[in-house]
């Protein structure tokens, strides 16, 4: 089995290649080129929520917006080049904790609540955009009505998709429901690992602040540690955590052993 899996793994870049020039001959070369306005078009989409919309929703909640990017931009970086907020999920929970400030009992809830509900990257920005897209390329003519559904179904569905190929989903029911060709979504998927590593750092920020607002407004958030200079590293406290654990268990463990002695001299 192992040896199947190798050689699939091994020949699958030759049939990608065989599927790039299948598509260059059944499209054309004009046409897969503006695959690349596509991508500039997303990553712009992106770019504006990422670095206007939250920083608008931080600055209104009297918060840093400098502390906010640098309390959270380890797990910014590990979702970008993960993509997937479930694989960051343990990340984006401990920066919110130990850089945004807020309590572990309500970030243990909020975060891996938000790594599936808050999906503003792959659920939002991206079905929207490539629904409007896949229209044109197929010369199909969208009314007042399209978009008006295109915006509900975007709204919706950031809300209720899965941590896991979500961005595919949400394409797939914007098409369906706007009646558009399904081929669309295997015409993307060429160029969709590029979109997905910005659709997961978009989806990691969003789901660090929302906590963060949320704990502010209800007055728990720690701002003494919330604007705290940063280190760099979410983890560095474990090694004291786990060194003061040992201490602890140490006077128990001889103790045992004194017992356990005492009675094998019995």
């Amino acid at each position: 089995m192992q040896r199947v899996l190798w050689w699939i793994i091994r020949i699958a870049p030759i049939g990608t290649l065989g599927l790039i020039g299948s598509a260059v001959v059944q499209y054309g070369t004009d046409k897969l080129l503006t695959l690349i306005w596509f991508a500039v078009a997303v990553y712009i989409g992106l770019a504006v929520v990422l670095f206007v919309v939250y920083p608008i929703l931080v600055k209104t909640h009297g918060l840093s917006i400098k502390q906010y990017f640098s309390g959270v931009w380890p797990a910014v970086q590990l979702g970008f080049v993960s993509r997937s907020s479930i694989g960051t999920l343990p990340l984006t929970q401990r920066v919110t904790e130990r850089n945004l400030g807020v309590p572990r009992e309500y970030a243990s809830f909020a975060v891996p609540l938000g790594a599936t509900t808050k999906m503003d990257g792959c659920a939002a920005i991206y079905p929207a955009i490539a629904a409007t897209f896949v229209a044109q390329f197929f010369g199909i003519e969208l009314n007042i009505v399209s978009y008006l559904l295109i915006a509900l179904v975007s709204v919706v569905g950031s809300a209720a998709t899965a941590g896991t190929t979500g961005a595919t989903v949400m394409l797939t029911l914007t098409l369906s429901t706007l009646g558009l060709p399904l081929a669309g979504v295997g015409l993307l998927l060429a160029i969709d690992p590029i979109l997905d590593m910005g659709r997961t750092a978009v989806n990691v920020a969003g789901q660090a602040l929302v906590p963060a607002i949320v704990a502010k407004r209800e007055g728990i958030l720690d701002e003494s540690l919330y604007n705290a200079p940063r280190d760099g590293d979410p983890f560095a406290d474990d090694s004291g955590d786990d060194a003061d654990a040992e201490v602890v268990a140490a006077p128990a463990d001889a103790r045992d052993d004194g017992t356990r002695t005492e009675a094998v001299r019995a």
